[in-house]
């Protein structure tokens, strides 16, 4: 079902996805239309998004802030784990890519739950920051710019409430963090972000090798 694997095995990727993944039609209809896009691999794959829910689902979060939203995938599928009464934060500077995301949540049913900021994401991050909201977040997912990713990390993690929960997307940048001949910016980034939060005793990490893979941090 999805590119992003780094199964060996295909079939046996497809038979964990088959085994995991519940995706509601409406996410299937948005990753499909989205799939037609020349920026697609933007797109997190299905069973990351089964992943968030399941995670926001456990912790009982309300309160969710997402860096990069693109055509909307994330963000309605953290949408519609959430209650009647949570709200999505999410943060994007591209009128054009969201307005397939609005009409998805209008579709769902789900368009009171997000609040969309089309502005450039430190600015959000920062601004919600003087709107007294640090500590005030149970999950957040950033999934934007790499070179930018120290800075979201830095700001969402003030914002995460103490256990709230950080999913970081594209942290093995297809296996180049381990190609010591690779320097290109978004490596490099990445790989000194991984360091980073390696040895930031702040908090509690692991690194998945699910889709282009997703670094989970809880806020001690």
């Amino acid at each position: 079902m999805s590119e992003k694997t780094f199964l060996r095995d295909l079939k046996l990727h497809e038979y964990a996805v088959a085994h995991s993944l519940r995706e509601a039609p409406i996410l299937e209809s948005l990753r499909q239309e989205t799939a037609r896009h020349p920026h697609a691999i933007m797109q997190i794959p299905p069973e990351q998004g089964e992943l968030f829910g399941l995670l926001i689902r456990a912790t009982g979060a309300r309160h969710v802030l997402e860096v990069g939203v693109f055509t909307g995938y994330s963000s309605l599928a953290m949408a519609l784990a959430l209650p009647h009464d949570g709200r999505v934060v999410a943060c994007d500077i591209s009128d054009e890519y969201t307005s397939v995301a609005r009409r998805y949540w209008r579709q769902a049913g789900v368009q009171h739950k997000i609040d969309l900021r089309i502005a450039p994401a430190l600015e959000t991050l920062r601004a919600l920051l003087q709107e007294g909201r640090a500590g005030t977040f149970d999950f957040a997912f950033i999934d934007a710019d790499k070179p930018a990713y120290h800075r979201y990390y830095e700001l969402a993690l003030e914002l995460l409430r103490p256990g709230g929960l950080m999913a970081l997307d594209n942290m093995l940048q297809r296996g180049s963090v381990v190609d010591p001949g690779d320097h290109s910016e978004n490596t490099v980034a990445i790989r000194a972000l991984n360091d980073r939060i390696a040895a930031d005793g702040r908090v509690f990490a692991t690194l998945l090798p699910l889709g282009d893979g997703v670094t989970l941090v809880v806020k001690k």
